[in-house]
This record gives structure tokens, sequence and C-alpha cells, in this order.
């Protein structure tokens, strides 16, 4: 199975050849590779796959030695994503990934799914996937989180899926998962935010209808962007029409989305991200 290398710093020439060589040098065979430069920032990208043997802190000390300071460098071996869930009521795109995790549709693995309201709890026993009720009933928002993070601590995932979690998050709690929380929401962003979004578009007699998956930032909903997409509606459509219309894109999006992310295909950068194919 493949090993990933994400790689990011400053430009410069021949930063190509000094990371294949060394990897040459090492008799690992590379099987893709992916760069991309941001002139404006002058920033190197570079992702690479390749199979072979090799001690990974020995390769990733040769990288950095002759990498620009301050580069960054991941060296992932193959291994299922280890995922929480966090839910509220909405059972559209929990349901989605339940099945895919159970079908392995997806290079991940719940963890556990943690609501702040019981709704979802039967569908979880269905999948025999622990549930844990965390009420935010009588408590700050600070309170609150703090019970949550201690939960997420204790599965110690890889990455945070705010399966339509309606709650807004605290910068705090933002930050502790900075680049590993990802949220999905119901507009093709920016437009609708706030309460009953498939109302206002119905009341504005929209023609599209989008979804947009993104990383969790402390700017609500303004997080780097991951995988967006559409589906038309007309003058037909009511607005529970357009929900439903509207829950089926969000499913797709949010799958979209972490198929990339669980590939390590995602750069974060600046708010913005790179995805190589």
């Amino acid at each position: 199975m493949e090993t990933v290398i994400k790689i990011a710093c400053q430009d410069e020439k021949g930063l190509v050849h000094k990371i294949t060589g060394i990897l040459y040098d090492k008799l690992l065979n590379v099987t893709r590779t992916n760069e991309f430069v941001d002139e404006a920032f002058n920033q190197f990208f570079m992702r690479i796959s390749y199979v072979g043997n090799c001690e990974i802190n020995a390769l990733q000390a040769e990288l950095f030695a002759v990498l620009p300071q301050n580069a960054q460098v991941e060296i992932i071996p193959p291994a299922l994503k280890r995922v929480v869930l966090l839910v509220t009521k909405e059972h559209h795109c929990l349901g989605d990934l339940l099945i895919r995790s159970q079908f392995q549709d997806l290079p991940f693995r719940i963890e556990a799914v943690i609501g702040n309201h019981a709704t979802l709890a039967g569908l979880c026993d269905q999948f025999q996937m622990p549930f844990h009720l965390i009420s935010a009933d009588g408590l700050s928002r600070e309170a609150h989180e703090k019970l949550v993070e201690a939960q997420i601590d204790a599965y110690a995932p890889d990455y945070i899926v705010l399966a339509k979690y309606m709650r807004i998050l605290t910068p705090a709690f933002s930050a502790k998962f900075l680049g590993r929380m990802i949220n999905i929401h119901h507009s093709f962003l920016p437009a609708f935010v706030g309460a009953k979004p498939y109302q206002q578009a119905f009341d504005r007699g929209v023609k599209i209808i989008g979804a947009t998956a993104h990383f969790v930032t402390d700017d609500l909903d303004e997080g780097p962007i991951i995988c967006q997409d559409v589906v038309a509606v007309n003058h037909t459509f009511s607005a529970k029409e357009m929900a439903k219309a509207g829950k089926d894109v969000e499913k797709i999006v949010l799958a979209n989305a972490l198929k990339m992310v669980f590939e390590d295909r995602v750069f974060m950068h600046q708010n913005k991200t790179i995805i190589f194919d």
C-alpha cells in the first residue's frame, strides 16, 4: 500500500529533484507526484505517494535537510482515518456516513457519535455505533464544549466531522481542532445563513441549491472550502421539496470532501485549500 508525503515550503529551484532524489536513493517507488506553486506567496506544495519500506523518521529528517527553513513535511502511512461525528437532530448526513463506514466506501472508521440531542441515538444503535448524549441544556457554551471536548479526546480521532451539528462553536474549540474539523453547510457559500435556509431560498425564488463543505475556523462558516456542488430547482419546488433536494446534495458534497481529506490530498493555505487529484 502507498505511503503519502505532503510538503509545504517556500519555493526555490530544484526542490522536486532534491525530494525525488532522496526517495530514489532509498529505493522507494514513486507512484504519483503533484506539485503547485502559489506565486503570490512564493509557496511550494507537493504530494507524493510511494511504495516501499524505509524508516519514516529518517526519511523525514533527510527531507528537512534539503528543504527551505520552516518547511512542513508530513509522511502518512496507509491507514483508515479515525473519525468522531457531531450531530444534532438531522439524520441524512449521519445515515449516509454510517452506511459508507460500514461498507468501507470511504477510507475512514467512525469511532463514535456525539449529539446534543437524543434524536439520533436509535439510528446509531442500528449500526452498533457508540452514541454519547451531551446536552447543552442549562450550560454555557464553554461548559458544554468542555464536556464535548473531553469525550472527543477519549477517542483521539484524526478528524471531527460536523454532520449537521447545529451549534455555533467558540474560537477556542475551533482553534484546538484547526485543520481537523470539517463542516457541511446548507448553501453555496456565502448565502442564506442562519435559520430556515430553504425557506429563505424559496422566498427568494432561487434557481439553484448548493452545499459547501469546509474546514472549521473561528470565523463562522468562513473556513477554507473543500468541496461545493449545486442542484437545479425551479418555481414548481415547494420549500419542503427544496429542503429534500438540498439534503441530497449535502450528503454528496460532504462525502466527496471527506474522501479528498482522508486520502491526504488537501492542503490548507491562507483561507483556501489546495487539492490535488
